[in-house]
């Protein structure tokens, strides 16, 4: 019988031509160890085995996936894969009631965990789902005291694969022999930046397609190193972490922890790179931060090049050509310091730093491509598999999301939103009633945009959140952008709709602003110490007049308020993709905003079991508001 072409085969693919090459490292107690595509692949094949003969798993079953980013998160897929089974990731810091909304609409029979933290979260809502019949962890520190009998471990489990492979050593391949690669595969489910998430079904075929699509563009080598640390729930690193490596034979590497992941990827220094707008904007500003608290020597050094490195940057970007002079300087500085910062971020290898879930502000492309780090803007979503639109290393323009990819077309429809298309779109939702988004094979991610004369797509905001105003319609997202570009400042919401003028909400970069608070000798013990500190207020107050420079009167922020706590997932105000959920984030501080339209100078909240007044900080005196935008803020 022909195999077609699934996720298991190509892996079976892979083993057989390279079976001692390594395909993943993870890094454990400070060292990375290597695992090789045979190990891989003998993983994967009594794992399944092992949960279709131990556990009845049969085809067309869902299996629900929740931890960190590690090999036996990929052994659990490719085993569900094998078996006909369909794999579906949990973000690893979901909530016992995020985790009950996603297994009630998932109903799977086993779920696959890390350690006994999430095996906590399953067994506190067990009575909720009672459909889970087996829990499988594979951390077991802390949970071999534990009694329920769902319990069982990945270590367990291998072994009685390894025991059922010597009784059926053919097993796999014939397993591998009765999936198409039409087969339903995976399910990833949507940011949800406002409503439930949705949860997109996909083939082999579809995500096989998607990975290609992207290879077809931007070269990717069997000797490169990716390095995998976005959540593998969210569908851009099941394509790149997952799907890529497959196909090409790249090697996947796992950062230790969480909190390692910026020392972990400097020691790997992999040739392509994936992150949110807010990883690189977090390293642009600790990198600025960090100079100006350099040497005199090493800053005057810096500044000596920087404009060399702006030059170049502007050349680039807006198609400009450098002088010989010019060109000669930026060899020099790239050799004497550009060199050197990319080595220390862990982009000295890199040839393609991806940014996906987001825009980033034009002021980091210029930072970025100054020092010779090739970023990259991109657009996609969960329903066309991630990356669909992405700027090309020799067509970059600051502000677009560049163009589509091979087998993609895109549209702006009648309504303004942008429409997207190709071979890799899903096949299906989970549930039915979502089907209504796709018409005529088209969908959109409710995203309005424009496309210029070159074909580069610029997105300029979710329709939903366009702000209209007598002038013209308003982007808070650029405005966001804007506000974030500044080192000090981490997130930021712009509040307007049926409102007389715009204002913000506000988060402070607890480590920027921690540095230029001790360099001043402020006294602070936790974020919401330095929020409230007069100093900060005043210094952050500076910033938004010298950012608000930036944009017409009208798209101002006339008021804002330094919150006392970041924004977080777990309090429902981020994605778990780190994206502001607008609607929520409004609704929860309502109280705060509504005082930023009163006379009012402050408002009291509770901190601590304490009400301390907030400052509300006007930038714009004698704030008048006109007929004209009370008549347009009222429809």
């Amino acid at each position: 019988m022909v195999k077609e072409v699934t996720l298991p085969f190509l892996l079976v693919e892979r083993a057989n031509q390279d079976s001692s090459g390594v395909a993943l490292r993870q890094k454990q107690l400070g060292i990375w160890k290597e695992i090789t595509w045979n190990d891989y692949l003998e993983n994967v094949k009594k794992l399944s085995i092992a949960l279709h003969k131990h556990l009845d798993f049969k085809a067309g079953e869902i299996l629900a996936i929740i931890g960190e980013n590690k090999p036996q998160w990929l052994y659990a897929q490719l085993a569900t894969q094998t078996i006909g089974g369909i794999s579906a990731g949990i973000y690893q810091e979901s909530l016992p009631e995020q985790i009950r909304y996603y297994l009630n609409d998932l109903k799977p029979r086993i779920v696959i965990v890390e350690d006994q933290e999430q095996v906590d979260k399953l067994l506190s809502i067990e009575k909720d789902i009672p459909f889970v019949e087996h829990i499988v962890h594979y951390d077991v520190r802390g949970l071999r005291h534990y009694q329920n009998p769902k319990l069982i471990s990945m270590k367990e489990l291998l072994k009685i694969g390894e025991e059922h492979l010597k009784v059926h050593p053919a097993f796999f391949e014939q397993q591998i022999t009765l999936l198409s690669g039409h087969q339903e595969a995976l399910i990833s489910y949507s940011a949800a930046t406002s409503g439930d998430p949705k949860a997109a079904v996909y083939t082999h075929h579809q995500l096989i397609e998607a990975a290609k699509n992207l290879i077809q563009l931007d070269e990717m080598k069997k000797t490169d190193d990716y390095f995998s640390f976005l959540p593998l729930a969210w569908i851009h690193e099941q394509i790149m972490g997952i799907v890529i490596p497959i196909v090409i034979g790249l090697t996947v590497n796992f950062p230790e922890r969480p909190d390692t992941v910026i020392g972990d990827l400097r020691e790997i220094g992999p040739q392509t790179v994936v992150a949110s707008p807010r990883v690189y904007q977090s390293i642009m500003s600790n990198v600025q931060v960090r100079l100006e608290g350099a040497s005199w020597l090493k800053r005057k050094v810096y500044q000596l090049f920087k404009k060399y490195g702006d030059k170049r940057a502007k050349a680039k970007l807006e198609k400009i050509r450098l002088s010989a002079f010019d060109r000669f300087m930026y060899f020099l500085g790239d050799a004497i310091v550009f060199s050197a910062i990319r080595d220390h971020l862990g982009f000295a290898r890199t040839r393609r730093a991806y940014v996906i879930g987001a825009a980033l502000h034009p002021e980091a492309f210029y930072f970025y491509h100054g020092i010779g780090v090739n970023i990259k803007q991109t657009y996609g979503g969960t329903e066309v598999a991630g990356i669909a639109i992405v700027q090309r290393d020799d067509d970059i323009k600051a502000g677009s999301s560049g163009v589509a990819l091979p087998n993609t077309e895109v549209k702006i429809g009648i309504d303004g939103l942008v429409y997207l298309k190709n071979n890799a779109i899903f096949s299906r939702y989970l549930k039915p009633e979502h089907q209504r988004w796709i018409v005529d094979g088209w969908i959109s991610l409710g995203d309005k945009g424009f496309i210029d004369k070159d074909g580069h797509l610029f997105i300029l905001d979710r329709k939903e959140d366009v702000i209209v105003m007598p002038k013209g319609e308003i982007y808070p997202h650029k405005i966001e952008n804007i506000i974030k570009s500044s080192p000090y400042i981490q997130e930021a919401v712009v509040v307007g709709k049926n409102r007389p003028f715009l204002t913000a909400l506000i988060n402070i970069d607890m480590t920027t602003v921690g540095r230029w608070a001790d360099k001043r000798r402020v006294i602070y013990t936790e974020f919401s110490d330095l929020s409230v500190n007069k100093d900060v207020i005043e210094f952050i107050e500076q910033e938004m007049i010298r950012l608000m420079d930036e944009l017409p009167p009208q798209e101002r922020v006339k008021k804002f308020i330094l919150l006392p706590k970041q924004f977080t997932a777990d309090a429902g105000e981020l994605t778990r993709t780190l994206k502001i959920r607008r609607n929520h984030v409004e609704n929860t501080y309502k109280d705060l905003i509504d005082a930023m339209y009163s006379n009012n100078g402050t408002v009291q909240v509770r901190i601590s079991e304490a009400e301390i007044p907030l400052r509300i900080i006007q930038l714009e005196r004698n704030l008048e508001v006109t007929e004209d935008v009370l008549i347009a803020n009222a429809y």
